[in-house]
């Protein structure tokens, strides 16, 4: 599933084709992806023109002068596609700029989704309201980590991954960040010092930003906007690398937690 990385880099791929730019025809190819397309979505986007686009947590925001915006969800296999050279029967929706750039939206398993949200809503819009803040802001550091978990006994992995506690996060970059900071995945999130919580801060924001550096991770079926791979998957540290050496010559370990695989080295991260 594309993680932060992988839709701040297609927000990026996006956002020259698309800011400033009139839609001149939306056109929804069905009725529902995951969920239902909303059924005014041609008549409140065309001739609207976009005005910015960002993305919260692993949402997509594409917003526009009407004062709504488009939030997408890229799903296991979404992704956008700029200037195709034919339409796909998975391209689900299909914008055409007043310029005449095409963009489809690509989703062969339809686990994506796409919604209309008045802008000045967007912090109330159910998805967004509960979750914890971006882990590439301000505000995210060892401090706000020690107040989120303080007193919790659950692993700091599952911790991480909880979209309460931090927003986007997913299991490679969670593996990744955890391996920088050498703190064991299973370690009780409300017993790690403040000490190793500054240093694990630190490493989920330049394990995030040196995955959107590179493009994200291609995983599956994704791939950038403008049809590049991406190339994070090479700099894993331990994700994906179960019985390779880790750079402390220690053995890349991979186990089971909840469902999904959390690889570690646990000669590094012993605490």
């Amino acid at each position: 599933m594309p993680e932060l990385p992988e839709v701040e880099t297609t927000v990026r791929g996006l956002a020259p084709v698309l800011t400033g730019q009139r839609l001149a025809s939306v056109e929804p190819r069905r009725a529902d992806l995951r969920k239902a397309i909303p059924a005014d979505l041609r008549q409140r986007m065309t001739g609207a023109t976009v005005v910015e686009l960002g993305r919260r947590a692993k949402y997509g925001l594409i917003d526009t002068d009407r004062g709504d915006t488009l939030v997408f969800h890229l799903g296991m296999s979404g992704r956008w596609r700029v200037d195709p050279a034919e339409i796909l029967p998975h391209d689900h929706l299909l914008l055409k700029t007043e310029e005449g750039r095409r963009l489809a939206l690509n989703d062969p398993r339809r686990f994506g989704f796409l919604d209309l949200v008045p802008t000045a809503e967007l912090a109330a819009y159910p998805p967004f309201a509960a979750i914890g803040p971006e882990p590439l802001g301000d505000d995210f550091d060892g401090a706000y980590l020690e107040r989120a978990l303080d007193g919790r006994a659950a692993p700091i992995k599952a911790m991480l991954l909880d979209q309460r506690i931090v927003a986007g996060l997913g299991n490679i970059y969670v593996c990744e960040a955890l391996h920088m900071a050498r703190i064991a995945p299973g370690r009780s999130a409300g017993q790690i010092a403040r000490v190793r919580l500054d240093r694990l801060a630190a490493a989920i924001k330049t394990v995030l930003l040196a995955a959107i550096e590179a493009g994200g991770s291609s995983l599956r079926d994704y791939v950038r906007p403008d049809g590049e791979l991406g190339y994070f998957s090479k700099q894993w540290r331990v994700y994906g690398r179960e019985g390779e050496a880790c750079a402390c010559g220690g053995p890349v370990r991979r186990r089971v937690d909840s469902g999904r695989s959390t690889f570690y080295c646990p000669r590094c991260q012993r605490g």
